[in-house]
């Protein structure tokens, strides 16, 4: 069974282009093609697609919104977004409202059709590069979230720096290409969260932790 992938792009070449490079994986089936946000929605609503690769910046809805529209109403399709490096402002928007990633539009052919396969079994995909730039954005935006888990959990500041991204979906070895350690070290931050916040997995932590961020 193929993996149904819907394209979303205002520039009619790139997105053909994109088309033709999934179209060489005998394991890929594109199934539309969208020219802006609104009708990303609309076809992924029509095609069921699995996967939606969404270009950021469109006309009539931009990729952010079109990808908490279509989360909030077929919340099991994935959806790609597409970047250029200086996309800063809408990366954790997108991962907020349910992308299962970004990449970046100079990725090679090999690794957009590996994404694509790794977003449909579930994976986030996050080039070291954007998650250095998401945790660089984090820690501009979220000294009010700082607060709230240190006072609920008693974390130190590496600890929260990693629980955010934890709450944000993050890998491990994402989080140590993000903060530069090693991945035993960022093992090491992730079980002492765990001990603090009395959970023995990261679902039951990262559930905790949101729940004590709403408050």
């Amino acid at each position: 069974m193929k993996i149904k992938v819907l394209l979303a792009d205002d520039q009619a070449i790139l997105a053909d282009g994109i088309k033709s490079v999934l179209s060489t994986s005998p394991e890929i089936e594109v199934v539309g093609i969208a020219h802006d946000g609104f009708e990303a929605v609309e076809l992924t609503k029509k095609l069921l697609p699995d996967v939606v690769l969404m270009d950021i910046r469109m006309p009539n809805m931009n990729g952010v919104i079109a990808t908490s529209e279509i989360k909030r109403d077929l919340p099991d399709v994935k959806v790609l977004v597409l970047t250029t490096f200086d996309d800063s402002d809408y990366i954790l928007g997108a991962i907020n409202n349910g992308a299962s990633g970004y990449l970046l539009k100079d990725t090679s052919s090999a690794a957009l059709i590996d994404a694509v396969k790794n977003a449909y079994a579930g994976d986030t995909i996050l080039p070291a590069k954007i998650a250095r730039r998401i945790a660089d954005a984090a820690r501009m935006v979220s000294s009010d979230r700082e607060i709230k888990l240190k006072r609920a959990f008693g974390f130190s500041d590496r600890e929260v720096e990693i629980a955010l991204m934890l709450c944000e979906g993050f890998t491990n070895k994402q989080i140590a290409s993000a903060l530069k350690l090693t991945d035993g070290t960022s093992r090491n931050y992730i079980s002492a969260i765990y001990v603090k916040t009395g959970c023995e997995n990261r679902i039951s932590a990262v559930d905790k932790m949101r729940e004590a961020l709403k408050n």
